[in-house]
């Protein structure tokens, strides 16, 4: 184990209220791309805005082509070490909160508290209606797009997307609300496998980390916070493979 990550070991081992902050990385071990990455759909697909989604049918219906091209990955992929070693810090008392850009719903079926957890993006493991905000078993809607090509309705009459947040779509303000919240009274917090470029999501842990707190970040690849002076270490590498090993370390010597 190398000077960084045994630094980030010890910063695991001495929190008490972590924050975890989750991007794409955690799950591409899982089977789900990263968007942004080599492969991913937003290098073949431009994702659709929430105002096209809601002002023409043609928007409707590509955003539902866009969610159908992924459906089967994300209805496929099942949690990965790192998810697990997030579930063994909260068992050991260590998290405050896990705050995720992630739609793919990897965390909760880890094990993660549903009350420990803001996924700030949504989630793709329902249907909703943005009219009435009741919400559908995925895989028939998607089965009915499926054969009809045509944007599938609530009974009330609404327009159904899944439940995730597009492009130009406010971000629930209860959401916001408790990552920030979470940010005030961690007393350490971890980014792991996230770019940290898309705000005001990446805002959460830096809120954290400006009150002195030590920040980690793990990630393989450069982020957009590497070498901001609130960064207290930086590990590199698949976060699949190494925080595993580094909470097992941690709780292995705090026990």
């Amino acid at each position: 184990m190398d000077t960084e990550q045994e630094a980030l070991v010890r910063i695991l081992r001495e929190a008490n209220r972590l924050l975890i902050f989750t991007g794409a990385g955690i799950s591409t071990a899982s089977g789900i791309p990263d968007f942004r990455g080599p492969g991913g759909v937003w290098t073949r697909r431009r994702p659709v805005t929430w105002q096209e989604f809601l002002s023409s049918h043609e928007g409707r219906v590509a955003h539902w082509e866009y969610k159908l091209e992924g459906w089967t990955a994300f209805r496929d992929a099942q949690p990965n070490a790192a998810h697990r070693a997030v579930v063994d810090l909260e068992r050991a008392g260590k998290v405050l909160l896990v705050v995720t850009q992630n739609i793919d719903g990897l965390h909760q079926m880890a094990g993660t508290s549903p009350d420990r957890l803001v996924e700030l993006h949504g989630t793709n493991r329902w249907i909703e209606c943005i009219g009435c905000g009741k919400r559908f078993e995925p895989d028939p809607v998607f089965e009915e797009f499926r054969q009809t090509r045509q944007p599938p309705r609530c009974p009330c009459g609404g327009w159904l997307k899944p439940a995730t947040i597009s492009f130009g779509q406010p971000l629930r303000p209860e959401d916001l609300e408790r990552a920030f919240a979470g940010a005030r009274e961690c007393d350490a917090v971890v980014a792991l496998g996230s770019s940290l470029t898309v705000y005001p999501a990446a805002e959460v842990p830096l809120t954290a980390a400006r009150r002195g707190v030590p920040y980690g970040i793990v990630n393989r690849g450069p982020t957009e916070h590497d070498g901001l002076p609130e960064v207290s270490v930086r590990v590199e590498g698949d976060v699949a493979v190494v925080f595993p090993e580094m909470v097992r370390a941690a709780l292995n010597s705090a026990a």
